[in-house]
């Protein structure tokens, strides 16, 4: 090899570092012109050089006027086309090709499955064993490997280890890695066991690979006495550990394991980080988070998208929303998971509003939402009942093209049976090409939620006949569904098939099913002896399912062993303080009513204040009752007054048992007429155009009298009304309520 060839090639390695092209080709005018024939040697580098800077047409020239191109001139043109996707062109080439090595054969090997033709990288393989089997390396079955797990062909895979084997390479640890990964993550948990015990030679790689396959099968044991045992660890093996821990329920080990990481003075990278971050927010260990900040903070990761993405929805899941906030605003570089972590963050701590703000404030930056951003902001829609804004998101899952993702089309499902409109919710399922679990339940939960209790049962029924396996989510679905419609036989047959058939042990949300079932009924005693009966004692939702339906049936002696249950399991909720009053007022118990008034007072608990809202021209309208604070109140009054002379003109009579006050008949009805669903309903009567429904949220439980009253505007404005309390939906027409009277 000639000193100015030497040179050439020393500049040439100079260009591709300044990434000159220009620069290049006056070298290549230089050579031809001081060279009168240029060594082989020097034709390649120009080829690699002409490659590196992206030039496919000047490399492949160089290449066609080399008089004799040896076996590297061959595969440096050959690996141009390979890694560029030019299939056909790489084809030809290989063909072409007087001889080739391993490096020729993995080219056209790489070439085809790294761009899609999998059978054609098959070929290629088959071909090589037939014609080259002398050229098998690692590279080989290591590629092989991969494409069989991208493509999940077991049968291969397995076809392929025994050419391993037959070849002398299963002891290679190259070959070892990709080989446990590939049974890993095919499910063939056991073979990688097997053949990761039988290799004579291991390395930190493969033991972190087979950690991994382990944990991802929840073979928890197996992991930590692999890891336990391993002579040498690195990074990589404590973070999978932290990361496996976590993602198998053990979050308290995780985070013990991170410490003990700390101690051993290994670097933590963005994904330890990630990984004990999530299971401290899993874990509501707001301390220990805090802490993990800080630390990060002395790191040169405070600034990392993926770590500061973890805090915000560490923050975010142990209720300190400010912290997350702040977090968020801090940091410098944001992508789509940053921005759906606090746009979550903001729905799981009950800003649904602002989850909607920085939806669009995300897109004002110039960040397009994916899937699970866009579900999520519907989520939030749906939380609020948002309809308006939820068909919006709708439209913008049409035009981008999301709404093919399932999670998009769940969300939507929701959102329609949230607001009220099962129309739509039916409509979308419908036209769903791909459903799973979450899509049959969330229609399921819409039609109950909405009272309908024969279309959530036939749809429960058409979900088993199709084979589909329903969770402890779908029988809360179905069992509400019968307690809204008094089916309570076959409510306590499905809840015995649940645990019996479907093997789903039951929880608190569950037995307040049939608590609540059985209630509403009547059936109190029946309630009493169920619970007696429960293995656990009822939680705070279900003492207060009881206690209201003794309210409303009378039934003071039941009713006040509810009250007792509640009020020693949450001393400080009003729930139980408030019914029983309520139950002590209809009885005429003034004396008790006060007493209590008096417990509430000396121990500093609150009621709950009642609101009742609706949404007019992108502006939610919130009313309290007696509300001083709206500007239309003229309107909004003189309307309710007008409504209740018409009323009671036909028919109307006031429900005075939910007022908890001794005072005169006529100051009762005062107080009736000014409840917060009344003054919203009356709201949506001035301003929401005729011909559109009037769609009121309330916090509370619809009132009986509210409910009665509102039935009589329907009749009489010949409005279509729906209101969500906090059990259920009412939609009102003609005189009429969708629960029948069964709330």
């Amino acid at each position: 090899m000639s000193s100015s060839s030497n040179y050439y090639v020393s500049l040439l390695k100079l260009c591709c570092e300044s990434q000159n092209p220009t620069q290049s080709k006056k070298l290549h005018c230089l050579i031809l012109k001081s060279i009168t024939h240029p060594e082989t040697f020097l034709w390649n580098n120009l080829i690699s050089t002409y490659s590196k800077l992206g030039n496919l047409a000047y490399a492949h020239r160089v290449f066609d006027h080399i008089p004799q191109p040896n076996l590297f001139s061959w595969n440096a043109i050959l690996s141009n086309y390979s890694k560029l996707g030019r299939l056909s062109q790489m084809q030809q080439i290989f063909d072409l090709m007087p001889f080739r090595d391993g490096v020729s054969w993995n080219l056209a090997i790489s070439g085809y499955a790294n761009y899609g033709s999998s059978t054609d990288a098959v070929g290629v393989y088959k071909l090589m064993l037939k014609d080259a089997a002398m050229n098998l390396n690692r590279i080989t079955f290591s590629t092989m490997l991969i494409l069989c797990l991208n493509y999940r062909w077991m049968d291969l895979g397995r076809q392929i280890h025994g050419q391993i084997l037959k070849f002398g390479f299963g002891s290679y640890v190259f070959v070892g890695s990709p080989l446990l990964d590939m049974y890993a993550k095919l499910g063939l948990i056991y073979d990688a066991k097997r053949y990761y015990d039988e290799m004579p030679e291991r390395n930190v790689v493969m033991c972190n690979t087979m950690i991994i396959g382990l944990m991802r099968h929840g073979m928890v044991e197996a992991s930590k006495r692999l890891f336990h045992g391993l002579k040498e660890r690195d990074s990589i093996s404590w973070t999978t550990m932290i990361s496996g821990l976590m993602q198998n329920g053990m979050e308290r080990e995780a985070v013990d394991m991170f410490r003990e990481m700390r101690l051993a003075g290994f670097t933590m990278d963005q994904f330890t980080f990630g990984s004990v971050l999530a299971a401290c927010g899993s874990l509501l260990a707001l301390g220990e988070g805090k802490q993990i900040h800080a630390y990060v903070i002395r790191t040169d990761h405070k600034d990392n998208v993926f770590v500061g993405s973890a805090l915000v929805d560490m923050y975010s899941k142990c209720k300190s929303i400010k912290s997350a906030e702040t977090v968020f605003k801090r940091m410098t570089q944001k992508n789509v998971v940053s921005w759906t972590a606090m746009l979550v963050g903001y729905g799981q701590n009950g800003f649904t509003e602002e989850a909607v703000k920085i939806f669009f404030e995300m897109q004002r930056n110039g960040v397009d939402p994916d899937d699970f951003t866009l579900g999520s902001v519907i989520s939030s829609c749906a939380n609020l009942a948002s309809l308006e804004e939820g068909a919006q998101f709708h439209c913008q899952a049409l035009v981008s093209g999301l709404i093919s993702f399932i999670t998009v089309s769940n969300a939507l499902i929701t959102l329609y049976g949230k607001c009220g409109s099962m129309e739509d919710s039916y409509q979308l399922f419908v036209e769903m090409n791909t459903r799973d679990k979450v899509s049959w339940t969330a229609l399921l939960a819409g039609y109950a939620q909405f009272g309908k209790a024969n279309e959530t049962i036939d749809l429960f029924e058409r979900m088993l006949a199709i084979g589909l396996k329903p969770d402890g989510v779908t029988f809360i679905g179905v069992l509400s569904a019968c307690s809204r419609a008094g089916l309570v036989q076959k409510g306590l047959q499905y809840f015995e098939s649940m645990i019996k058939e479907h093997g789903i042990m039951p929880i608190p949300d569950h037995y307040t099913c049939i608590i609540d079932m059985l209630g509403r009924a009547g059936r109190l005693e029946e309630a009493r002896n169920f619970i007696n009966k429960m293995p656990c004692h009822p939680d705070v939702v279900g003492w207060a399912t009881l206690l209201s339906s003794c309210r409303v049936h009378g039934d003071m002696e039941i009713g006040k062993w509810a009250a007792d249950s509640l009020i020693e399991l949450e001393p400080q909720n009003p729930a139980s303080y408030v019914l029983l009053s309520s139950l002590y007022a209809a009885k005429g118990k003034w004396n008790e009513v006060a007493q209590l008034r008096r417990g509430m007072r000396d121990k500093r608990v609150k009621k709950e204040p009642g609101y009742s809202w609706i949404k007019y021209k992108g502006k939610v309208h919130v009313f309290s009752a007696d509300d001083q604070s709206s500007p239309f109140l003229g309107q909004i009054y003189a309307e309710l007054e007008k409504l209740n002379c018409k009323m009671i003109e036909e028919g109307y009579i006031p429900d005075m048992s939910s007022i908890l006050h001794d005072v005169e008949e006529s100051e009762k009805i005062k107080m009736l007429n000014h409840h917060s669903e009344k003054l919203a309903i009356a709201f949506g009567l001035i301003f929401v155009p005729p011909g559109l429904p009037i769609r009121v949220i309330k916090n509370l439980r619809f009132c009986g009298d509210c409910h009665n009253a509102t039935k009589f505007i329907s009749k009489i404005t010949q409005r279509e009304i729906l209101v969500r309390d906090a059990v259920r939906f009412h939609l009102f027409k003609d005189g009429t309520c969708s629960c029948g009277d069964f709330w």
